[in-house]
């Protein structure tokens, strides 16, 4: 993929060790000593949010050029990106743990599993979740993604206290069977906690986490059944998206040159 700039900011995927060593210090930095996950003892030991997963996916990076050297990229947005018939070859699919995925990971077409996004607080009104999209609009294109998934997250692990934005996207944006992720039944939790007439829609989508409001935003669906992951300090809902639907209606937001324009775009708000 072609590395692209915008201002002081580049966007690309990781080449270095050095590249994948600060995505997984942000990534700590963000999950772990901001939002509350629980590291395991080795990544407390490092500060940084390593896994089996990182060697096999690529993971698209935004840069800021003012702040970097030769050796030192600082980095602050990263988006984990593992292609079908690479989880097929070694990992499997990082989500497969939490839900069922039988109803699409065999289709011939290429899928790919998105994860571990995340964005510097400093850089969350500047266009860097725009610019993120924008990479990823043209990772699906270079390889000719169809589907798209991933674990989309409500921070805490009171159920209750989340119930109307579960019981929101169940009623309202649950995936068609046939691209249904369903929890496994081990871990599953109802996302129907409250009746359909009974939710505010405007009142809930406001309260909608800025990356869930995203998928939304492009088509996406949710899966049956949500996890919670006391380890991350989250309740976890599975994603899905067609990317014919990211095409069709959100595509021209994505292909303009003037990346201003996604600042602009309701797309996506980071809060």
């Amino acid at each position: 993929m072609k590395p692209f700039q915008f201002k002081n900011l580049e966007i690309r995927l990781v080449e270095t060790p050095n590249d994948l060593d600060a995505v997984q210090a942000l990534r700590y930095k963000i999950f772990y000593e901001d939002m509350g996950a629980v590291p395991t003892d080795q990544q407390k030991e490092l500060k940084r949010d390593v896994d089996d997963f990182d060697e096999v996916c690529d993971h698209l990076i935004i840069i800021d050029l003012e702040k970097s050297s030769a050796n030192h990229p600082f980095i602050v947005g990263t988006y984990r990106l593992l292609l079908g018939h690479i989880a097929e070859a070694t990992t499997g699919f990082y989500s497969a743990d939490k839900f069922d995925l039988e109803n699409f990971i065999y289709a011939p077409e290429e899928i790919l599993e998105l994860g571990r996004s995340c964005i510097d607080a400093e850089y969350r009104r500047r266009g860097a979740m725009q610019l993120l999209w924008r990479g990823l609009s043209h990772y699906i294109d270079i390889h000719n993604v169809k589907l798209m998934f991933g674990c989309g997250s409500i921070h805490g692990t009171d159920v209750k206290e989340a119930s109307k934005v579960l019981s929101y996207l169940h009623h309202f944006h649950r995936a068609p069977k046939y691209a249904r992720p369903v929890a496994h039944s081990d871990i599953f939790v109802s996302m129907n906690q409250v009746s359909k007439n009974s939710i505010d829609t405007k009142q809930v989508q406001r309260e909608l986490p800025p990356l869930l409001k995203g998928y939304l935003r492009i088509g996406g669906y949710v899966g049956e059944g949500a996890v919670v992951d006391h380890n991350f300090n989250t309740i976890v809902v599975s994603i899905v998206v067609e990317t014919d639907n990211l095409v069709s209606k959100y595509r021209s937001h994505f292909d303009r040159e003037n990346v201003k324009s996604y600042a602009e775009s309701p797309i996506v708000a980071v809060d």
